[in-house]
């Protein structure tokens, strides 16, 4: 689906998206209310934005420490020649790489990956590093969350 820009939101639709982004799972009760709308209203705007592509999935944040993976990476990726759709396959293919981007520049992917230790990260890069130059960072913190981008 391609997915052209949509700058004709009202300041309905930003807060209907405003608030999801706080807490996808509300109900839609609870949506309309926070959009000034009755349940009916908010579904029809809710099913507008859907179809218009603005809002493609309703998702959960979860947090990896919480499942036992107490350590974050990010991981930027070079493959070397005639590698990148093996490299690219191997990061699809390993859970623990949570997100990852294709990227230009120096390096083909920016990825992170969540772990338990510091030797199942080894034994993940090992797969990696056959097809690839890797360079690794552990995250610290991560003062800026996923977020929505301004929309106004």
């Amino acid at each position: 689906m391609i997915v052209q820009p949509n700058n004709d939101l009202d300041d309905i639709d930003r807060r209907i998206l405003e608030a999801l982004a706080a807490d996808a799972r509300m109900s839609l009760k609870e949506l309309a209310q926070a959009a000034g709308l009755s349940s009916p209203s908010a579904g029809e705007r809710l099913r507008r934005l859907e179809e218009r592509g603005v809002i493609s999935a309703f998702t959960v944040d979860i947090d990896p420490t919480a499942l036992g993976y107490p350590l974050q990476a990010i991981v930027r990726v070079r493959p070397l020649p005639g590698q990148l759709q093996v490299v690219e396959r191997i990061i699809q293919e390993t859970p623990e790489f949570v997100e990852c981007d294709k990227v230009t520049g120096d390096d083909c992917f920016v990825a992170r990956l969540v772990v338990r230790s510091m030797a199942q990260l080894d034994t993940i890069l090992d797969k990696v590093a056959e097809k690839a130059e890797t360079s690794t960072s552990m995250v610290k913190a991560s003062p800026v969350k996923r977020r929505l981008p301004p929309l106004s």
